[in-house]
C-alpha cells in the first residue's frame, strides 16, 4: 500500500481534506520522507481512523493495545531498539504463536526482522495493525531509568552510598569515565521523552546530584547520584548545547536537537549558578506530544464549533489568555496546524520557537539586539502574510500593531495575560487600544486552565456528596439552553475519583495521566461592541457572555467531571 493509495482513501472518506492531502504528499515527495509519518507528526487526523482504513486496504486487522496487559517478559522478546526502529511491539505469546502489533504490516524490512525473531523462538507470527500512540505507550514500558543509570555509575567504578552521597573512585577510573557520563546524560534525555516529561532538572545538592522530571505539571525525583558526578554531567550537557565550559558565574542558554525513537526532539538548556554548582533546567520539546489537534487539547464539540468559525474568518484577532503554564502555546500551535494550507502564508513571531512546523514561517525574537515583538510585527506586515501569530502581547506598542494588522485584513493569533476571557477587553483598553477599534478587530477571546486527566484504568465511579451534588446542579442549571439539551445526566450525579493501582502500567500508580484543558470562549458580537462603545463594566460583560451562551471554565470543567475525565476538586481549585 502506497502513501498515495492511503491518502486517496482518507480523502474519499472525508477523514482528510483534498487540499491537506495534496500538501502533505508534495512535502513528503520533496523531502523524501514518509507522508504517513508526516500525517501523524502534524496531528491532522485521528490515528485510530487511519489505522482502520489501513486495515481494510491491507487486509490486516486493527487492534487497540492495552500496554498494562503486556508483561515485562514479553517485552524482552522484541528489544526496544528493534521495536522503535521497525515500529513493532509484542502483544501476546503462546507456545506456538507470537502476536505482534505493527504500524506498517507491509514494511518488508520489518517483516524480515520479525520472521527472524519468530524463527529463533520457533513460533508462528500473528499481526495486527496498531497506532503510533499505542506504540509510544508500549515503548514507555521498557527498561527502568534508574537501573540504567546505576549500571552506568558502576561502569565508572563508583560506589554510591545513597544515604551519605559519598563516592569512592577506583584508581585509574577517571581516564575511562567519559563513556558512562555520556550514557547517563543520554539515558536521562531519552527517559524524559519516554515518560512525556516537559522538563528535566539537574540539581547539585551538598551531598548528592539530584535529577528530577516534570511530568503532568509536577516535579518528581527520578534518581540521586554521587556529588562527584555533578561537574562531568553538567559539562556533558554544556557540550551538547554548545555552551561555554569555562563560564560558571553567570546563567547561559542553549539548545540542541537529537533523534529519539525516530523522532526529532529539541532540548532547550538553561544553566543557573548556585553555591553547590550550576543547576541545569532542560525543556523537552517533543512535537509528537507538544503538537496536538484542537480536539485532543480538550475542546468540547460546543466550543470547537465556536472556535472553528472564528479561525476560518478572513481576518480578525483570536486571543488566548491564561496564567503561565496553562497550555496557551499548545492551543496556538493547534490552531496553526488546522489552518496550515498551501494557499495560506502563515508567519509567526515566537520567544522562543518551541516546535518547528512544516509550512509555517517561524521567527524567534531577540530583544537583546532590538528584534522584539513590536519591531518584528512591523516587518511581518511586509511579508505578505495571511495569518500572523505573535507569541504574546506584552505592551501597548505590540497591542496597537496587532489590532492594526487585524483591521487591515489579516488573521491575528496571540496570547494575553488575564484571569478569564472577560478580562481581555479591559486589558487591551488598558494597553491603549481604543474601544471602538476592538469591535472591528477582535473575533474571539479564549481562556484556559490545565487540570490532570484521570487514568482510565484507575478511575472509579461514586455518587457525589451532597455538597458536590449542589455545585453540579447549580452549574448545569446555568448552561446555555442549546447545550442543556445535549446533557443526558440526571441527579443523583455520579463522579469519578482516582484509586491508583501501584501496578498500573499507564499511570505508574499515580491515578492520573497527562493533562487536559478547560476552556471558556467569549465572542465579539454586535451587542458586545455596543457595550464597549457605551462604557462597559465587568457585570455588563458577564451579562453579555451569558446572553451569547458562553460556557465558563467552571462549567466546562464540571461537564468533564461528569464524563469521568477529571477530578471535581481539581476543577474547583483551578476555577475559583
Amino acid at each position: 500500500m502506497t502513501d498515495q493509495e492511503l491518502f486517496k482513501e482518507l480523502t474519499k472518506r472525508q477523514i482528510l481534506t483534498a487540499a491537506t492531502a495534496n500538501k502533505i504528499l508534495k512535502e513528503a515527495d520533496l523531502s523524501g520522507s514518509s507522508a504517513e509519518n508526516m500525517l501523524y507528526e502534524q496531528r491532522l487526523v485521528d490515528d485510530v481512523a487511519v489505522a482502520k482504513v489501513k486495515s481494510e486496504l491491507i487486509g490486516a486487522p486493527y487492534k487497540k493495545i492495552e500496554p498494562s496487559s503486556i508483561s515485562d517478559d514479553l517485552l524482552k522478546v522484541i528489544p526496544r531498539e528493534v521495536s522503535q526502529n521497525y515500529k513493532v511491539v509484542p502483544i501476546e505469546r503462546s507456545r506456538d504463536l507470537l502476536v505482534v502489533g505493527m504500524l506498517r504490516p507491509d514494511d518488508q524490512r520489518a517483516q524480515e526482522t520479525l520472521k527472524f525473531i519468530a524463527k529463533q523462538l520457533r513460533v508462528s507470527l500473528g499481526v495486527y495493525i496498531v497506532t503510533p500512540s499505542d506504540l509510544a505507550a508500549v515503548w514507555r514500558r521498557y527498561a527502568p531509568y534508574s537501573s540504567e543509570i546505576e549500571a552506568a555509575v558502576k561502569e565508572m567504578g563508583a560506589v554510591v552510598n545513597r544515604e551519605e552521597g559519598i563516592v569512592s573512585l577506583e584508581e585509574g577510573a577517571a581516564s575511562a569515565e567519559d563513556a558512562p557520563i555520556i550514557k547517563i546524560v543520554a539515558t536521562t534525555l531519552r527517559q524524559a521523552v519516554e515518560i512525556l516529561a516537559s522538563d528535566i532538572h539537574i540539581e547539585p545538592q551538598r551531598k548528592r546530584l539530584r535529577i528530577r522530571f516534570r511530568v503532568d505539571g509536577k516535579l518528581e525525583e527520578a534518581v540521586s547520584l554521587p556529588t562527584a558526578l555533578s561537574q562531568p554531567v553538567l559539562s556533558r550537557v554544556k557540550v551538547l548545547a554548545k555552551l561555554r565550559l569555562d563560564e560558571t558565574r553567570i546563567p547561559q542558554d542553549g539548545r540542541f536537537r537529537t533523534i529519539i525513537a525516530g523522532r526529532d526532539i529539541d532540548y532547550r538548556v538553561s544553566t543557573f549558578p548556585t553555591p553547590n554548582g550550576e543547576k541545569v533546567a532542560i525543556r523537552v520539546l517533543d512535537p509528537t506530544t507538544g503538537l496536538k489537534g484542537l480536539k485532543e487539547i480538550g475542546l468540547s464539540d460546543y466550543n470547537f464549533r465556536i472556535l472553528n468559525e472564528a479561525v476560518e474568518a478572513p481576518y480578525g484577532m483570536v486571543l488566548i489568555t491564561g496564567p503561565t503554564g496553562s497550555g496557551k502555546s499548545t492551543t496556538l500551535y493547534a490552531i496553526m496546524q488546522k489552518i496550515n494550507l498551501p494557499d495560506e502564508n502563515i508567519v509567526s513571531l515566537e520567544d522562543p520557537v518551541e516546535y518547528f512546523m512544516e509550512g509555517i514561517n517561524q521567527s524567534q525574537v531577540r530583544p537583546e539586539i532590538g528584534y522584539d515583538f513590536a519591531s518584528g510585527l512591523r516587518e511581518i506586515l511586509r511579508q505578505d502574510p495571511d495569518v500572523i501569530m505573535v507569541g504574546e502581547i506584552r505592551d501597548a506598542e505590540t497591542a496597537g500593531l496587532a489590532v492594526n494588522a487585524a483591521l487591515t485584513g489579516h488573521m491575528m493569533l496571540s496570547t494575553l495575560h488575564t484571569n478569564n476571557a472577560l478580562g481581555v477587553v479591559p486589558r487591551l483598553i488598558d494597553l491603549g487600544v481604543p474601544g471602538f477599534l476592538l469591535t472591528s478587530s477582535l473575533n474571539l477571546m479564549l481562556a484556559q486552565r490545565l487540570v490532570a486527566r484521570l487514568c482510565p484504568n484507575c478511575k472509579k465511579p461514586a455518587v457525589a456528596s451532597a455538597e458536590a451534588q449542589k455545585v453540579i446542579g447549580e452549574t448545569l442549571e446555568n448552561l446555555p439552553v442549546e447545550l442543556k439539551k445535549e446533557i443526558k445526566v440526571k441527579p443523583p450525579y455520579q463522579i469519578y475519583h482516582a484509586e491508583p493501582d501501584p501496578n498500573c502500567k499507564i499511570c505508574k500508580g499515580k491515578g492520573v495521566v497527562g493533562r487536559i484543558a478547560l476552556f471558556e470562549i467569549f465572542k465579539m458580537t454586535k451587542e458586545l461592541g455596543e457595550i464597549i462603545s457605551s462604557g462597559f463594566t465587568e457585570s455588563k460583560l458577564a451579562v453579555e457572555a451569558r446572553r451569547q451562551g458562553m460556557v465558563t471554565l467552571r462549567e466546562d470543567g464540571i461537564l468533564k467531571v461528569l464524563e469521568g475525565t477529571v477530578l471535581l476538586e481539581e476543577v474547583i481549585k483551578e476555577t475559583e
